[in-house]
C-alpha cells in the first residue's frame, strides 16, 4: 500500500484495527433531518468519542469547525431526493480536485446493486476510485438499497460487497443482517456496519452491533441511531465501547444508563 493511501486508512482504523465513523451526510436527498436540522449543534458534542464524520461538502464546509473536527470521510455521491423518482440514479457530485482542496482523508459513494441504475452506480465506483487512487484517497462504497430494505439479506449483501471490493473500494459499508460473518468472510477489504432506520431500543442497537463485531466487521458508520437519541452522547459513548473496548450489550447498556444520568443530575 502506498504511504499516503496507509497513512489516511490509518487516521480512520484505530490501532485495534477498528473505526466509528459518525453519518451526518443524510441531508443529501432527505433535507432538513430530525435531529439534523442544525448539524453543526448535532455534530459538535459528538465529536470526542468518533473516529472520522461521515459528511457533504456543503455542511463540511459551513458548519464544522476545521480547527477542532475528526478525519473527514466526504459523501461524493447524490442527484437524488426522497420525492423523486429513485434514489438509485445517483451520480459522482464532486470532483477531484475539490477532495483534495477539502483535505478529505477518504470519500464514499453509494451503489445500488441490482437495481435499474446497477450498471451506472458501479461504473460510478470505477471511475471514482481510478481517479483517488491516483491521489493515495480511499474510497467506501455503500452498498445502498434505495427504498427497497427487504434487500437486506446476507445473499444480497454479500454479493453488493464483494463486487465493491472488486472494483477498487478499499471500505465497504453495508447493513447488518444474520450470519454476517458470511458477508466479512467473503469481502477482501474491511467491512463497517450501517445502522439503516432507527430501532425502537437502545438495546436493539447494541446487540446488533456486538453480534456485528464478534462476526468480523471492522466497525460502524451510525448516524440516526446516535443523534436521533434522546441522549446521543450517552449513545455513542456506548458505541465506542463495543467497538473499540469489546463491551457486550449489556455492559453498553449500563455505561449508556450511568451516562444519561449523570447528565440529568
Amino acid at each position: 500500500m502506498d504511504w499516503g493511501m496507509e497513512n489516511r486508512m490509518s487516521q480512520f482504523f484505530q490501532p485495534d484495527g477498528h473505526c466509528f465513523f459518525l453519518a451526518v451526510d443524510h441531508g443529501y436527498f432527505q433535507g432538513p433531518t430530525s435531529c439534523l436540522e442544525r448539524p453543526g449543534e448535532t455534530i459538535k458534542p459528538l465529536l470526542p468519542y468518533c473516529d472520522a464524520i461521515f459528511v457533504t461538502r456543503g455542511v463540511l464546509r459551513s458548519v464544522v469547525n476545521p480547527k477542532q473536527t475528526k478525519p473527514i470521510l466526504l459523501r461524493v455521491s447524490g442527484g437524488t431526493s426522497v420525492i423523486g423518482k429513485d434514489l438509485a440514479n445517483e451520480g459522482i457530485t464532486t470532483s477531484i480536485e475539490e477532495i483534495i482542496r477539502l483535505n478529505a482523508m477518504g470519500v464514499g459513494i453509494s451503489v445500488f446493486v441490482g437495481t435499474d441504475y446497477e450498471h451506472e452506480s458501479l461504473i460510478n465506483l470505477s471511475r471514482l476510485v481510478n481517479k483517488c487512487e491516483d491521489y493515495g484517497i480511499p474510497v467506501m462504497a455503500v452498498t445502498a438499497v434505495g427504498k427497497d430494505l427487504g434487500k437486506q439479506t446476507v445473499r444480497y449483501l454479500a454479493l453488493s460487497c464483494r463486487i465493491a471490493a472488486e472494483l477498487g473500494a478499499r471500505i465497504v459499508k453495508t447493513y447488518w443482517c444474520e450470519d454476517f460473518d458470511q458477508i466479512v468472510d467473503g469481502c477482501p477489504v474491511p467491512v463497517v456496519m450501517a445502522g439503516g432506520p432507527k430501532c425502537e431500543t437502545e438495546l436493539e442497537v447494541f446487540e446488533f452491533v456486538y453480534d456485528g463485531m464478534q462476526k468480523g466487521a471492522a466497525g460502524l458508520t451510525l448516524g440516526r441511531n446516535v443523534w436521533q437519541n434522546p441522549h446521543p452522547v450517552a449513545m455513542i459513548r456506548a458505541l465506542q465501547a463495543i467497538v473499540h473496548e469489546n463491551y457486550t450489550p449489556e455492559k453498553a447498556g449500563d455505561l449508556f444508563n450511568s451516562i444519561k444520568h449523570e447528565q440529568q443530575g
